[in-house]
């Protein structure tokens, strides 16, 4: 089975700053004008257009049920997650990955065998939140430039971490950027009030991955026991 897509990853999808460095494609060269928005500005308009701020942080746990495409092979896989702690279930061709994170340790496990996350990726995970947007921080960007994509006002922000677009009128990410790969939020599903991605793609390195959320549960199904 091909190399799986570690539940982090998608996560960040969402919006965590720290590991779209490692996944996301810097779009052709559009006008740049420096907007008169602060960070704050655009971070809070974010979290209130998906739902408010109070809501956000009201969620202690999920679970995320995904297919995704990579390269014409099927995956299914489903994620729960409390705080920084994650469990992922992944299966493609009659094989099953599981991906565990504590909070301070984790594994992969695959045909009975546990890979424990390399020691460098720790520090990131341990920074994890149960909605992966309330990890934008606004004193991570010094300014908020303006950029047309596709036709589209985008309020950008950026750091050496990359580009992140939120559409001037709805106030949602829409595109991540950085180097030689882009995600991009295509669609967002209503969950309880709050809004997720419902569809990824993921461009990079000569590979395109497709993600579509199929189910979202909130605060009910999860407890310590299964992050062991």
């Amino acid at each position: 089975m091909k190399k799986m897509i570690i539940p982090f990853f998608c996560a960040v999808l969402f919006s965590v700053p720290a590991t779209a460095q490692k996944t996301s494609a810097a779009p052709a060269k559009t006008e740049v004008v420096k907007s008169k928005l602060t960070p704050k500005d655009v971070v809070d308009n974010y979290f209130k257009a998906l739902g408010g701020k109070s809501k956000l942080e009201a969620v202690k746990s999920t679970i995320v049920d995904n297919t995704l495409n990579v390269q014409g092979m099927d995956i299914t896989m489903s994620t729960m997650k409390q705080g920084n702690k994650f469990k992922s279930i992944q299966t493609a061709m009659g094989q099953k990955v599981s991906q565990v994170f504590d909070g301070e340790k984790g594994y992969i496990e695959r045909a009975g065998q546990k890979t424990d996350f390399p020691a460098d990726n720790i520090a990131e995970l341990k920074k994890g939140t149960t909605i992966e947007a309330l990890a934008f921080n606004p004193s991570n960007f010094k300014d908020v430039t303006t950029e047309k994509l596709d036709g589209k006002d985008y309020n950008v922000l950026s750091s050496d971490k990359g580009k992140f677009y939120f559409d001037a009128a709805t106030g949602l990410l829409y595109k991540s950027s950085v180097g030689e790969g882009s995600v991009t939020v295509k669609n967002y599903m209503t969950v309880e009030d709050i809004k997720f991605p419902s569809e990824i793609d993921i461009d990079g390195k000569g590979q395109k991955v497709t993600i579509k959320t199929t189910k979202v549960v909130l605060n009910t199904g999860v407890s310590d026991a299964d992050f062991k």
